[in-house]
């Protein structure tokens, strides 16, 4: 029955929503800690001070163990797109498993290769050459990040591929069209400079909890300092391309900026941008709301002349798109019992960008041709994310990156004055700031997300058509299984990155590698 597909729907929506939020918890870290583990040998390198070697190793302890569960999380997400979602790959697979595949074969194993001889090769290579392993550690962190948001970003804005009505799938016609997508650029640079701020925040958090000890001064403030550095310049590079993605949603995906801002009336230009507001979904209205003249406008448009739809706006075309996409299915079935129809296959290319509207109706009826007015209007409002999350996750996430900077700007200062270690407020702010990042970053995800259902495949590919045959039963088994053991691999790293920052770098290591504790 439907209403029991639907419910597989859900179900398998719940479970990669899961799996992926806890998977990230660890990304992010990897992403920070690998490039600031680099730049802490390389500082031993060029000087020699064994100082800096026995910082890196400290750190290098605490990313390893953040890198060895986020290994294990990240694995299952890859299997979820055969197991619960094998009509998406099916119908993508051409186009979406390259990059995964690049990154299996490319980043993944320089990844996995070099972290080896970043662990246990100190005594086994040279100074230079352990160096290389580190730096191409970390190059392979981030090219494992790279490879996945290529994906991710076709899936946001599908270029360089096109449907084939004879296979009835989406098809790579453009490889570097797809490497080269805009939304791939701005999400990986985004996104490799959020998970270096967490990196940041992470070494200045730990290092100021030693400075309030009293303990390992000299190894605190040194790495609180580099941290700092390296976390506003991080800082200013997430601005700007976060930025640049609010231009690419207002340009590529209204329905998402639309809910994440709350427009329920189109917005003459220049537009507005709302500092706050209380969304009300059900009278399509905003309650207490305090603008910025303008200032939206030159944000999400780079123009004072271009208008911004709302979201009554963008129902209706979405009800004329779904009309027009009931046109293609027919044409569609059509064509596929004479794909030698030439009127036919120019009927189809004429609305075949509207297929996937016409697909939405799939969710109240097996006969999209037969649908009433009353589906197409619900089918129209569907493609509208629930604006009440969109508005304040988005804002949570920006008022998180704010605070970030705040706590980045304040350390640079007292550093370079040599006051840190006697802010004792200040060195408070910086251990609860630790928790910020992940929210950000998480909150930035449920943004990105959420925002772009109900398609799989933004305008192409609705979400209750990519799931497998699965029942609900089955998801929710494995859903409760895998959230058992997420949990459970969760405790154990904060148990042990917990164990090991108290015990602090003075135990690591005997004799001569001991840092003095002051």
């Amino acid at each position: 029955m439907l209403s029991d597909y639907l419910q597989t729907v859900d179900w398998s929506r719940a479970q990669f929503a899961m799996t992926a939020i806890y998977h990230w918890l660890f990304v992010p870290l990897t992403l920070g800690l690998s490039i600031i583990c680099a730049i802490m040998e390389t500082i031993y390198y060029r000087t020699g001070d064994p100082f800096w070697k026995r910082t890196a190793k400290f750190w290098m302890r605490l990313f390893g163990i953040n890198f060895a569960i986020g290994v294990a999380t990240g694995l299952i997400l890859e299997f979820e797109f055969g197991t619960n979602w094998s009509n998406y790959s099916h119908f993508v697979g051409d186009i979406f498993g390259a990059p995964l595949a690049i990154e299996g074969l490319m980043a993944f194993f320089l990844e996995s290769t070099f972290i080896g001889l970043f662990f246990f090769g100190w005594d086994r290579l040279s100074k230079g050459k352990h160096l290389a392993a580190t730096i191409l550690m970390a190059v392979g962190s981030n090219l494992s990040a790279l490879w996945i948001l290529v994906a991710n970003a076709w899936m946001m804005n599908p270029v360089g591929a096109e449907f084939n009505f004879q296979t009835m799938r989406m098809e790579m016609v453009d490889f570097w069209a797809v490497l080269t997508n805009e939304w791939a650029q701005a999400k990986f640079v985004h996104t490799v400079a959020g998970g270096y701020m967490t990196g940041a925040i992470f070494v200045m958090a730990i290092s100021a909890y030693y400075m309030l000890r009293r303990q390992d001064l000299q190894f605190a403030r040194s790495s609180f300092r580099l941290a700092a550095v390296f976390g506003m310049i991080a800082t200013l590079m997430t601005i700007q391309m976060g930025d640049e993605s609010g231009y690419l949603v207002t340009k590529d995906q209204p329905t998402k900026i639309a809910a994440m801002e709350a427009i329920w009336e189109t917005h003459e230009a220049p537009a507005p941008l709302t500092l706050f507001a209380i969304p009300d979904e059900a009278a399509q209205t905003n309650h207490a709301q305090i603008d910025v003249p303008w200032l939206f406008g030159l944000m999400g448009t780079r123009s004072l002349s271009t208008e911004i739809p709302g979201i009554k706006e963008l129902t209706a075309q979405a009800e004329q798109r779904i009309v027009n996409g009931q046109k293609a299915i027919g044409v569609l079935e059509q064509l596929r019992k004479d794909p030698a129809n030439e009127q036919l296959r120019e009927q189809f290319l004429a609305v075949r960008d509207d297929l996937g509207f016409g697909l939405l109706l799939k969710r109240y009826t097996n006969d999209v041709n037969a649908a009433t007015p009353e589906m197409i209007k619900q089918a129209a409002a569907d493609t509208i994310p629930s604006v009440t999350p969109m508005f304040w996750s988005f804002r949570i996430m920006v008022g998180s990156g704010l605070a970030m900077a705040l706590v980045f700007v304040l350390g640079l200062f007292y550093s370079f004055r040599n006051e840190i270690a006697e802010k004792a407020w200040y060195l408070r702010l910086a251990v609860l700031a630790l928790p910020l990042p992940w929210i950000a970053s998480e909150a930035g995800w449920f943004v990105a997300e959420y925002g772009r259902q109900p398609w799989t495949i933004y305008n192409v590919l609705p979400t209750h058509l990519s799931v497998s045959a699965l029942t609900a039963g089955d998801v929710a088994g494995s859903l409760l299984g895998f959230g058992v053991l997420y949990t459970a691999l969760l405790v154990v790293e904060m148990w042990l990155m917990i164990r090991i920052s108290r015990r602090g770098p003075s135990a690591l290591g005997t004799g001569r590698y001991h840092f003095e504790r002051n």
